[in-house]
């Protein structure tokens, strides 16, 4: 077993952190320790960016259904309407799945 050289850990951690902080200017998420720069904004979940998909798919499957029904009903008589939204629901639905 070789012996652990401090100072080459040292420059070694030395080396890693001046990276680090050269990566988060490059990408301007280094504050430059001025307290009045604002936070970045906190990364969304993937939980909460799939609820928020399937929510958006049930809203346009519910708007379908309304003019699906109205068609029916009478109350328009636009069918490529209701066709084009039938067919956005439906290519929501999949790609949700």
């Amino acid at each position: 077993m070789t012996a652990i050289d401090q100072n080459r850990l040292l420059q070694m951690r030395s080396a890693i952190i001046a990276q680090n902080q050269a990566l988060q200017r490059a990408a301007g998420l280094d504050n430059g320790g001025d307290a009045s720069a604002p936070a970045p904004a906190p990364a969304t979940s993937f939980g909460a960016t799939l609820a928020k998909a399937v929510q958006t798919v049930n809203a346009q499957q519910a708007k379908a259904s309304e003019l699906t029904a109205a068609y029916e009903r009478g109350e328009t008589h636009d069918i490529v309407s209701v066709m084009v939204e039938r067919q956005k629901a439906s290519l929501g639905f999949e790609a949700t799945l």
